[in-house]
């Protein structure tokens, strides 16, 4: 039967994670940045599996993460590292978001990016299967894992998988490993429970990865130069970086005591209204910034990238109790002010805690 969730706020439960081992692969990445600092912030044991960071800044090196967790550097692509540091870690949930994210760069290098999101998959639930006291895993991919037909309407988790782009393609393989090792492996008794994750564009402070929209709109605003956009017209599910994190950690709970009914594919996307066109972001961005910000068009020869794409979040509302609770103003609003008071001078993980709290408490 299905389970409806009809009272709670939707929002992790500290006593839940206080004291519990967790594995986050690509910790050292901006999602995987936040979500440590959470865990912290929680009472979990983190460690983590990841390349060194992969920008300079970065919010791992800022927020001195390396000292706040247990941090192994190396690559899900060798199956004895990700073996070494499952077995360190002996960890009771993984949570596996390490990989290659970016459309544009995986057609630079297409067979690093399968490796990366596919065969570093594997090897992570490889190494998985063999972990004793591992309760729950939660394997992150994208929205982008989903054919995309450029409809109207939003995609549900039964949609078939797909790509256009070699990055959306391996997301897409990246489920379909997923779904089989769940059924092959993780369905037994005494094997731990096994689901997946996709969500839509998130943004947030401490991000500055080459390719992205926000970033290259700090990177811009902070040399006082106009933001160049490449594709002003695609309508993307914008969506602060909080947000699905919240969804994973609550839906990894629930994975713990409630198995059977979750271990599944779920989306966590915005809402509807918050599907906008990439020009009224970098309109409202430009605007907060103030100075005198500005954008312009760049109109260059660009690859292939989607113009249109929604998830539809309704079963996470009603099975999770989980939904967005910060619009895409209130989005913007809390990227700028990351941003601009890390200009000021104030700490890396000062900030991001300071925000995950009113993220917590319901602040807007």
């Amino acid at each position: 039967m299905t389970d409806i969730v009809t009272s709670g706020t939707g929002m992790p439960d500290p006593a839940f994670w206080s004291g519990k081992r967790v594995l986050v692969t690509g910790h050292t990445g901006f999602k995987g940045a936040w979500l440590s600092l959470w865990l912290l912030r929680m009472g979990a044991r983190v460690s983590g599996l990841a390349l060194d960071p992969p920008t300079e800044p970065s919010l791992f090196a800022l927020a001195g993460l390396d000292r706040r967790m247990v941090s192994r550097i190396g690559d899900i692509r060798d199956p004895e590292t990700v073996s070494a540091a499952i077995r360190a870690a002996d960890p009771e949930i993984l949570i596996h978001m390490a990989a290659q994210p970016l459309v544009r760069l995986s057609y630079d290098e297409p067979v690093g990016t399968f490796a990366t999101n596919v065969m570093g998959t594997i090897h992570v639930l490889e190494a998985a299967r063999r972990s004793a006291n591992l309760r729950s895993i939660v394997v992150v991919t994208s929205d982008k894992c989903y054919e995309n037909r450029e409809w109207p309407w939003p995609y549900r988790e039964t949609e078939p998988m797909g790509g256009h782009d070699p990055y959306s393609a391996s997301k897409g393989c990246t489920e379909l490993v997923a779904s089989a090792w769940r059924r092959s492996y993780f369905s037994r008794p005494g094997t731990a429970a096994l689901a997946s994750v996709r969500a839509g564009n998130v943004i947030g402070g401490g991000d500055w990865a080459g390719d992205r929209l926000i970033p290259d709109c700090v990177r811009a605003l902070s040399d006082g130069r106009p933001v160049a956009v490449r594709n002003p017209h695609a309508i993307r599910p914008w969506q602060h970086v909080l947000e699905p994190l919240s969804g994973y950690l609550r839906l990894a709970e629930r994975l713990d005591t409630d198995p059977a009914a979750h271990a599944e594919g779920w989306n966590f996307g915005p809402a509807d209204s918050d599907a906008r066109p990439v020009s009224w972001v970098v309109s409202r961005v430009v605007e907060r910034w103030g100075d005198g910000a500005s954008w312009v068009l760049d109109g260059g020869d660009h690859p292939h990238e989607a113009s249109y794409l929604r998830v539809d979040s309704s079963k996470s509302r009603m099975r999770l109790g989980w939904e967005p609770r910060l619009d895409l103003s209130g989005c913007l609003d809390w990227t700028v002010e990351w941003f601009q008071r890390r200009q000021a001078g104030e700490g890396a993980a000062e900030i991001t805690l300071d925000q995950i709290a009113r993220y917590e408490a319901g602040d807007r």
